[in-house]
């Protein structure tokens, strides 16, 4: 374009094409620098402003303008007030980078005081990170470690710190969850909830157990079974058996049977046995229960650990508020991880109902908590009608959804719960095509949804990032370490989980 005589015309970014016009075929890139806005207000009007919020753990960079972003359900509930309920549900196929994400909210979160709970690690994903942090790692499984679900914990030693209301509070907490967990393992054993007068049963065998271990150690899974054959008459009344012993027999026979299914079957080396580790809130690296010993096929198991653990530490959890709200010790926060969802929604009817409590808590019990498991269709494939009303609040109620990839199949259940566009939709189904081969290295390429991720809040528009590693941060994200050479000083390959 030549410039005529009386007209000013633009050079364009590359300067005007004609001789002597500046006329470039490379433009250096400018410099960029990120600051605060009291740093680089002097720059003005050279500015501008990032898209992304700046409040939380830094979790990568926006995949569109290079900004990065920082995103944690607490710091986004408790500081910024973007969302209202301290949670996130993170959805994604298998190896894409949705326990690598979790891992780096962990850490930033505990850089900020807030203490980690994995509670039941199946990989493990998260023991090394807890290692390194200074926290409690606790195995669990066949020949490792056991967990009594008649042991109130460390219940019994605050409430004896404690007067009045919040010690009768804390008491008939800990007996509710005790009475909870082992209807749950029963319902598990069965794959179908108790019915209402074996509950009550058990609720005043318990009470019997509470008086005669009262200043002793905690019963455990045996004594309650002793207790419900030998009859003692606070458990008779609740029979209705007016003296009779048969029907005694008649009402208590079913229950007592699954309670030794319980020992004798796949979960009683785990259940049957005095608590080997207790649950320590002290160490500030956090807790985190190490469950990968049990083996992947052994679905019942891992289920009722899932939950063993869960109530466990939700129990933790309760004490240290009440020893705050007493002004015995500081008050504090916690970040609860609850991976693998989908093994215990798929372990038996009436096992939502433990979730759904869990999910509707945590802005009370002062924690925030993360939700992780493969797709929507894991909540909304549940056999039975209400379960599957239920399952589908826990997305609802997320305060965010983050989506890795997944495929084509999943949003039209995915889309009944969080609104995307059609571009958003094609983003995420793209992030799970599988990797292309690589001739140079005569092996697959990496994925092209590794590390990237949708993040939603309501109906807002998401924001995709991709979270990339520090060095420090690559050896405790290593999930390929069996596949390692022992004696090798070569860098080992990063694995995303």
């Amino acid at each position: 374009m030549k410039s005529q005589p009386g007209l000013v015309a633009s050079p364009g970014p590359r300067g005007f094409r004609h001789r002597g016009g500046g006329w470039t075929t490379y433009l250096e890139p400018v410099p960029e620098w990120r600051g605060t806005t009291v740093q680089v207000c002097g720059l003005w009007p050279f500015g501008a402003g990032s898209g992304t919020p700046m409040i939380g753990v830094p979790v990568g960079r926006e995949l569109t303008t290079g900004a990065s972003l920082c995103c944690d359900p607490i710091s986004w509930f408790r500081r910024a007030a973007i969302i209202h309920n301290p949670s996130e549900l993170i959805l994604g196929k298998p190896g894409l980078g949705k326990s690598t994400l979790v891992r780096r909210q962990v850490l930033g979160l505990a850089g900020y005081g807030v203490i980690p709970m994995v509670l039941g690690d199946l990989k493990p994903d998260y023991a090394d990170l807890i290692t390194a942090l200074g926290g409690q790692v606790i195995k669990l499984g066949r020949g490792l470690g056991a967990l009594n679900v008649l042991d109130p914990g460390s219940s019994a030693a605050v409430a004896a710190r404690l007067s009045g209301h919040a010690r009768t509070k804390l008491l008939a907490d800990a007996a509710g969850r005790r009475l909870n967990m082992v209807t749950a393992l029963i319902t598990v054993l069965r794959h179908q909830p108790l019915i209402d007068h074996e509950r009550t049963i058990l609720a005043a065998a318990l009470r019997v157990l509470d008086e005669r271990h009262h200043l002793g150690r905690p019963p455990v899974l045996p004594d309650l079974i002793r207790v419900i054959d030998e009859g003692p008459p606070a458990v008779r009344a609740v029979t209705l058996e007016r003296g009779s012993d048969e029907r005694y027999r008649s009402a208590v026979d079913p229950l007592h049977a699954s309670l030794i299914g319980l020992l004798d079957g796949p979960m009683g080396e785990t259940f049957a046995r005095h608590t080997t580790v207790p649950i320590r809130l002290d160490a500030a690296g956090g807790v985190c229960i190490d469950i990968s010993g049990i083996d992947e096929g052994d679905a019942e198991l891992q289920a009722a650990v899932l939950l063993a653990c869960w109530s466990d530490g939700f129990g933790a959890i309760e004490t240290a508020h009440a020893l705050a709200d007493a002004d015995l010790a500081p008050q504090r926060h916690f970040f609860v991880v609850l991976d693998e969802l989908w093994r215990v929604l798929r372990a038996g009817r009436g096992l939502v109902d433990r979730v759904d409590a869990l999910t509707r808590l945590n802005r009370q019990r002062g924690l925030g908590q993360a939700m992780i498991t493969h797709s929507m269709d894991d909540l909304l494939a549940l056999p039975d009608h209400a379960d599957r009303i239920k399952a589908r609040g826990f997305a609802e109620r997320a305060g965010m959804v983050i989506c890795g990839g997944l495929p084509e199949a999943e949003m039209a259940s995915l889309t009944q719960v969080v609104a995307m566009s059609a571009k958003e939709r094609r983003m995420v189904v793209d992030w799970s095509t599988p990797p292309s081969w690589d001739p140079s290295v005569n092996r697959d390429g990496l994925p092209p949804g590794l590390g990237k991720f949708l993040l939603k809040v309501g109906g807002r528009p998401g924001i995709p990032f991709r979270v990339d590693l520090t060095g420090a941060e690559l050896a405790i994200n290593d999930t390929n370490k069996r596949w390692h050479p022992r004696a090798t000083s070569q860098a080992a390959p990063r694995g995303l989980r």
